[in-house]
């Protein structure tokens, strides 16, 4: 088996698939402990990756929409990893374009899924799985030809004692004592409203768990979402904030890693607490659990398994059954039988 000395990791490009892909890092670290490993990941997302244990540097770039500037980037991608002089090259991601990123690079090596016509430019192409199995262990799936086998890892993200401190800050600041329970509230998504279950219920539940006084709610979610959840938060009680927008990335983990409870759409903040071993309710609809449910025993996932689902789709095309199936008294009771624990 080859000694590899400087390997590179291209994770993916939404925040729950590079929460999956963490396990990726921990495993290349078991086979090659003296390696030099460097993630590379898109602006804001490499943030998460800051504190891992399990590389040695993090190598961040830009999205960029523009053409002109697009190859500008490119340019200065491939010049950074030729200098890098990697000689293993792992694709978490199934574009052509990233594909030919390394192949430009002079990365050499290279494994990935064959997709995209990309073929021709990887060392070792793998086959996508086409059985019903864990994001999570597709993406281990590719380490087979250097030898390791698929392992029990978890995803986690690391984060430290300041970073805490400094999300408990903003949570004092808004009226949280230490001796509430925190539940965090992610009602949006990002791939589609199809995900989502109405955001009405997460408001009539969250005003359900407001009524025990030793029961506090934040409201998380990205810059995206800010107004949409600003909107639903307009008329609730002071113990029921909202952060969403307000957070880096690396200060909604943070914020993320101290909840009692986090109930949730089908999105990367799910993986997150996952990431953490956080109690939560996942709720899932158009998209399937058996992929990319939360990676944790922790979790529990309310899917009501309708015939048309899942379709995966963006947007309902008929009466969006899988989420109305979910009734706010189900959750509710749910979230007060962890609660109890607490």
């Amino acid at each position: 088996m080859t000694e590899y000395k400087n390997i590179i990791v291209r994770m993916p490009n939404w925040v729950g698939d590079l929460v999956m892909a963490a396990p990726i890092l921990y495993d290349l670290r078991q086979k090659f402990p003296d390696a030099t490993i460097t993630a590379m990941a898109q602006k804001p997302l490499c943030d998460l990756l800051k504190k891992d244990k399990n590389i040695n540097e993090l190598f961040c770039f830009k999205k960029v929409k523009q053409l002109f500037l697009r190859r500008k980037e490119n340019k200065n991608i491939i010049e950074n990893l030729i200098e890098g002089k990697y000689d293993l090259g792992i694709l978490l991601t199934n574009s052509f374009s990233s594909a030919w990123l390394f192949y430009q690079g002079e990365v050499k090596n290279i494994i990935g899924f064959r997709k995209d016509f990309r073929s021709f430019m990887l060392k070792k192409s793998i086959a996508y799985p086409k059985e019903e199995i864990h994001q999570i262990e597709k993406y281990k799936k590719l380490l087979k030809p250097l030898d390791i086998d698929i392992s029990k890892t978890k995803p986690k993200i690391y984060v430290d004692k300041k970073e805490i401190e400094r999300a408990k800050e903003l949570l004092y600041q808004r009226g949280y004592k230490d001796n509430q329970r925190l539940i965090g509230i992610n009602p949006v998504a990002k791939y589609g409203k199809a995900k989502c279950w109405p955001i009405e219920r997460f408001k009539e539940l969250a005003k359900k768990l407001c009524v025990d006084e030793k029961n506090f709610i934040v409201f998380l979610g990205d810059f995206s979402a800010r107004e949409e959840i600003k909107n639903i938060c307009l008329d609730m009680p002071d113990r029921i904030i909202n952060l969403a927008g307000k957070t880096t990335i690396r200060e909604l983990a943070a914020l993320i890693c101290q909840l009692d409870l986090f109930l949730t759409n089908d999105s990367g903040p799910m993986h997150i607490a996952a990431a953490f071993d956080i109690d939560q309710i996942a709720l899932f609809g158009s998209t399937s659990d058996i992929l990319t449910g939360p990676y944790s025993e922790k979790s529990i996932v309310i899917n009501k398994k309708v015939k048309c689902s899942p379709c995966f789709k963006r947007v309902c095309p008929i009466d969006f059954r899988c989420m109305l199936k979910i009734s706010v008294d189900e959750v509710f009771d749910k979230s007060i039988d962890i609660l109890k624990k607490k």
